[in-house]
């Protein structure tokens, strides 16, 4: 097995428990906070998306989805490239309104596609190349920040089923 289609069962391995999570979900499930400064699961599949749109995006020095196929729109979000979710506060979760359940998944499908062509591109150096613009010290290199955005698309997934479970008790599939 190479190295790419290990990274590439990764990812989609987060497209799966998406699904899981997400099967059957109507709005208020999707948009519901345990909490006011809570994430939603609707919320949460968004922002684990964009961030992922966000790194291959930049990697591959290309527009993001989320622009260039104005997913955007789908969302009812304005064409802002820095919309990731990152840095959000408790108001920016009260306000945000997630689509159905397969636009969610439309958005991922599309992203993960673009990283399926893409990780066969990389070549051991481009893994072992500095990642600028950072604020980490020392600065990750381009597979530190591949696989740190699969840690943590894994675990955003992961808490949407946890929040799923706080919502409709044991049992839910």
């Amino acid at each position: 097995m190479e190295w790419h289609e290990m990274v590439t069962n990764g990812y989609e391995g987060v497209l799966r428990a998406l699904q899981y999570t997400l099967e059957g979900l109507n709005d208020e499930d999707l948009n519901w906070q345990p909490k006011p400064d809570c994430n939603s699961i609707g919320w949460l599949a968004w922002h684990l998306t964009r961030w992922h749109d966000v790194m291959v995006s930049t990697l591959m020095e290309e527009e993001q989805l989320w622009i260039k196929d104005r997913w955007y729109e789908k969302f009812g979000r304005e064409a802002d490239e820095r919309d990731s979710g990152m840095g959000h506060k408790a108001e920016d979760l009260a306000k945000y309104r997630s689509p159905d359940a397969g636009t969610l998944l439309g958005y991922q499908k599309a992203v993960l596609e673009r990283s399926r062509q893409f990780f066969p591109t990389l070549t051991p150096q481009d893994l072992d190349r500095v990642f600028e613009g950072t604020p980490f010290k020392p600065p990750p290199t381009w597979g530190m920040m591949l696989m740190g955005t699969l840690s943590d698309s894994l675990q955003h997934a992961g808490q949407a089923a946890y929040i799923r479970g706080l919502r409709q008790g044991m049992g839910w599939h």
